[in-house]
C-alpha cells in the first residue's frame, strides 16, 4: 500500500477514537479540529487530506459548533448516516457527563471558586494549543498558494480586529478565490413532555415545563443561527442567558465558560452547564439537544451533495477561499483568546512553555500539558 493510501478503519475503531477525543480532548474547537487532522489524516490515514478539507469548510459554512460538525462529517464520510450518528453521541457524552458532574458540584457547593486559578493556567496553555493548530493547519490547506495567504491574513486581521467570525466573509473569501480562478474560464465551463422530581430542579428550585421548552428553543436557535467555533456562541448567550431571561448571573455564566473550558470535548457543552444549572437534569439535556441536534442536521443533510461536488472546479475553488478564511478565523481567534487569557508574566511564560513542549517533545500527550499548566495556574492564583 502506498504511503498516501488510506488504511481501513471498522466503525468501531472511528467511534472508539471519538469517545477518546471526547473524554480527553482539550483545548477547545481549534485544538479539537487539530486532533482530528493529526490523528485521522496523517497518523492513522483513515481519513483523506481531501475529505478533512471539505469537512472543515463545510463545518465553518454551516451553523453551529466547529468540532462538532467536522466530528460528523466525518464519521458520515466512513460509514454515512450511521457513522455520523454514532460518531456525535461518542464525541458528545463524555464531556456532557463530566459537566454534569461539575454541575451538581456547582449547585450543591455553591459554586466553584477554584476554577478560576485553573483557568489562569489552562487559558495560557490553550493558547499555545490554537497556534500550533493553526501552524498545522496552514501547510494542510494553505501550501504555497499566496492567493489563500492572502484570503488567511485578511481573515485572521478581520477576527482580532471584530473579535467574531463573520460568516459573510468566509462566503467572500470563497467567491474571491472563485472568481480568480474560475472566471477566465467561466464560459467553457459553463455547460459541464418531561416527568417532574430532582432532575429538573436547578438553582432555584423545580423547573416548569415552560422553562424547559424556553431552554430547548433558545440554545435551539443558537445551534442554528451562531456560525464558527464553540467559542463564538459565548456572546450569544450571555445576551440571552445573563441579560435577556436572568437565568444565571455574570459570575455564574463565566463559571459556566471555563467549566467548558478546562474539561475535554467541544467547548459548546458550556449549554449543559447553564441548562443544568436553570433546570436540573432535564434542563441541561434539554439545553444539549437542542444546541446540538441543528449542527446535526446541518452536516448530514448537505453531505451527500457537497461530497458529489467538492470535485467540481468552481465549487473546490469556493471551498479552498473558505478554507483559507477558517484557518484564518482561527488564528484570528488565537489573537482575541490570547489577549484575554494572556495577563501578565505568569501567562506569558505558561504560553510559552507550552508551545516549547509541543513542539519539542511532540509524544507528550496535550492532556497532560493542559493539566500540568492547569495546576501551575491554581498554584499562582492561590500565592499572594
Amino acid at each position: 500500500m502506498s504511503e498516501g493510501a488510506l488504511q481501513p478503519v471498522k466503525l468501531r475503531q472511528l467511534v472508539g477514537y471519538f469517545l477518546r477525543l471526547g473524554t480527553l480532548g482539550f483545548g477547545g474547537p481549534i485544538a479539537l479540529a487539530g486532533y482530528m487532522q493529526r490523528d485521522l489524516v496523517e497518523r492513522r490515514r483513515w481519513i483523506s487530506k481531501e475529505d478533512y478539507v471539505r469537512g472543515l469548510a463545510l463545518a465553518q459554512l454551516a451553523p453551529g459548533p466547529l468540532a462538532a460538525q467536522l466530528a460528523i462529517y466525518l464519521g458520515w464520510v466512513r460509514a454515512r448516516l450511521l457513522g455520523a450518528t454514532l460518531v456525535a453521541l461518542a464525541f458528545i457524552l463524555p464531556s456532557f457527563v463530566m459537566v454534569l458532574g461539575l454541575a451538581s458540584a456547582y449547585v450543591e457547593l455553591g459554586g466553584l471558586p477554584w476554577m478560576q486559578g485553573l483557568f489562569y493556567g489552562v487559558g495560557a496553555a490553550v493558547i499555545a494549543i490554537i497556534v500550533r493548530s493553526v501552524q498545522k493547519l496552514t501547510k494542510l490547506t494553505l501550501a504555497k498558494d499566496p492567493l489563500l495567504w492572502a484570503v488567511f491574513a485578511i481573515n485572521g486581521a478581520v477576527t482580532a480586529v471584530t473579535e467574531s467570525e463573520l460568516v459573510w466573509v468566509f462566503v467572500a473569501s470563497g467567491v474571491l478565490v472563485y472568481l480568480v480562478r474560475i472566471r477566465p474560464r467561466f464560459a467553457t465551463n459553463a455547460g459541464s413532555l418531561v416527568p417532574w422530581g430532582w432532575w429538573v430542579t436547578g438553582l432555584h428550585g423545580p423547573a416548569t415545563a415552560s422553562t424547559l421548552w424556553k431552554l430547548g428553543i433558545y440554545f435551539a436557535e443558537a445551534g442554528a443561527f451562531v456560525f464558527g467555533s464553540g467559542l463564538a456562541i459565548v456572546p450569544f448567550l450571555h445576551g440571552g442567558v445573563v441579560e435577556h431571561y436572568g437565568w444565571l448571573t455574570e459570575r455564574q455564566f463565566l463559571d459556566a465558560v471555563a467549566v467548558a473550558m478546562i474539561t475535554p470535548g467541544p467547548v459548546v457543552i458550556t449549554v449543559a452547564f447553564i441548562g443544568f444549572l436553570v433546570a436540573g437534569f432535564g434542563g441541561a439535556a434539554a439545553a444539549s439537544l437542542g444546541v446540538f441536534l441543528p449542527c446535526y442536521l446541518f452536516v448530514v443533510i448537505p453531505a451527500p451533495y457537497f461530497n458529489r461536488v467538492a470535485n467540481n472546479p468552481s465549487i473546490k475553488a469556493f471551498v479552498d477561499g473558505v478554507s483559507a478564511a477558517a484557518a484564518g478565523a482561527i488564528g484570528g481567534a488565537a489573537v482575541v483568546l490570547g489577549r484575554r487569557a494572556i495577563t501578565g508574566v505568569p501567562t506569558v511564560a505558561i504560553a510559552l512553555g507550552t508551545l516549547l513542549v509541543l513542539l519539542g517533545l511532540k509524544k507528550v500527550p496535550e492532556p497532560l500539558v493542559i493539566i500540568a499548566a492547569g495546576l501551575v495556574g491554581l498554584l499562582l492564583w492561590r500565592t499572594p
